[in-house]
C-alpha cells in the first residue's frame, strides 16, 4: 500500500457505518415512465421486474437477475430536472468485469436517447458517463482490485480523472457473445454522487451524522465518503450547485438507498440522528431521513426485495 494507510481505517460502530454497508436500488421520479423504462431496459440491459400503482403514481422496478437497480416512479405533473439544483449528479452502476462493462457501455452508446458525457480512469476504477432522456446522470464502471489502490502520506485515497479512451476499451473487451448475454451479467448500484449546496454541511450530514468515512477530501469542490474502506459509496459536489438551498419538488432523484447488516446498525444511526436533532422515520426495517437539501436517504436492513421497493 503505497504512501501510507487509509484515512479513518478503524471501524468505530458508535460513529461510523458497518464495513458491510452497501448501496441499493436508486429511486428516480420520472415524467414519461414508458420512455424511461424502455431506456434503462434497452441502453443499460436492465430487465423490468415488477410494477405497482400507488394512487396516481406508478412504481416500476428494473434490475439484473434478482438485484433491483432502479425504481422509477411516474410523476408526470412535476417540473423537469434542474442541473443547477441539489439532487442527483449521477447514479453509478458497478459491474463485475471489463467484459460486462464494455457490453453495457456499447448498448448505452448505441441508444440514440443517450448523451455520452465522457470517460475517465480514476485510478481506483474505470468509468463511462451518460445522461438519460430526462437529464439524470449515469456512471457505468468497474473497480480496480484494492491491492492496486494507493494512498497519500496522510492516508487519503489517491483518485484522479485521467483520460480513458472509450474506443480502445471497447476494442479490448467487447465481443458479440458478451453483448448478447449482457442482461444476465451481474450489476448493482456501486455509489451515488450528489449535488449539494455546501461541502461542510454535506460532511456534517453524510460523515458526522450518517456515519460514512471520508476517503477523499482534497478534490476541488467535492467530498468522497464510504464504509468499509471502499473508495466511495457517496460523493457530494458543488460544481453546479454551490450555495443552493433545499430542493424543489421536481423530477429526478427520489431516494438514495443504503443497506446495513443489522438492526443494531440502525439503532446506532438513530442515536446519531437524535444527537444531531435530525428528524427521521423508523419503520423497524429502515430509517428514512432528509439531508439539508431535502434529498431523501433510506437506510435499510438486508433483504429489501421488489415488494419492499414497491411499497415505499
Amino acid at each position: 500500500m503505497a504512501g501510507g494507510a487509509p484515512l479513518q481505517s478503524a471501524y468505530d460502530p458508535i460513529r461510523t457505518l458497518a464495513p458491510d454497508t452497501a448501496m441499493d436500488a436508486v429511486t428516480l421520479r420520472v415524467g414519461d415512465l414508458e420512455l424511461m423504462s424502455s431506456y434503462y431496459a434497452d441502453a443499460l440491459a436492465l430487465e423490468p421486474v415488477e410494477e405497482r400503482a400507488h394512487g396516481r403514481e406508478v412504481h416500476r422496478v428494473l434490475g439484473r437477475g434478482t438485484v433491483p437497480m432502479v425504481r422509477l416512479i411516474a410523476t408526470p405533473d412535476l417540473p423537469g430536472v434542474d442541473p443547477r439544483e441539489a439532487g442527483l449528479f449521477h447514479t453509478a452502476f458497478l459491474f463485475e468485469d471489463a467484459r460486462s462493462l464494455a457490453a453495457t457501455v456499447y448498448r448505452a452508446a448505441k441508444d440514440s436517447r443517450s448523451r455520452f458525457v465522457g470517460s475517465s480512469d480514476h485510478l481506483v476504477s474505470e468509468a463511462f458517463y451518460f445522461t438519460d432522456p430526462e437529464g439524470n446522470g449515469i456512471e457505468l464502471y468497474i473497480d480496480r482490485d484494492r491491492s492496486e489502490w494507493t494512498y497519500a502520506p496522510d492516508g487519503e485515497l489517491r483518485m484522479a480523472t485521467d483520460p480513458l479512451d472509450p474506443n480502445a476499451f471497447l476494442r479490448t473487451h467487447l465481443d458479440e457473445s458478451t453483448v448478447e448475454t449482457a442482461p444476465r451479467l451481474p450489476g448493482k448500484v456501486g455509489h451515488v454522487h450528489l449535488q449539494v449546496g455546501d461541502i461542510d454541511r454535506a460532511r456534517d450530514f453524510y460523515v458526522d451524522t450518517l456515519g460514512f468515512e471520508t476517503t477523499v477530501r482534497s478534490y476541488p469542490g467535492a467530498l468522497f465518503a464510504a464504509a468499509g474502506g471502499y473508495h466511495h459509496h457517496v460523493a457530494m459536489n458543488t460544481w453546479n450547485s454551490r450555495g443552493v438551498g433545499p430542493r424543489a419538488s421536481r423530477l429526478g432523484l427520489g431516494d438514495v438507498a443504503v443497506t446495513v447488516p443489522a438492526r443494531e446498525d440502525l439503532d446506532l444511526l438513530v442515536e446519531r440522528l437524535r444527537a444531531k436533532d435530525v428528524a427521521f422515520a423508523d419503520d423497524g426495517r429502515s430509517v428514512s431521513v432528509q439531508d439539508p437539501w431535502r434529498t431523501q436517504v433510506t437506510v435499510s436492513l438486508p433483504g429489501t426485495g421488489v415488494d419492499d421497493l414497491l411499497r415505499l
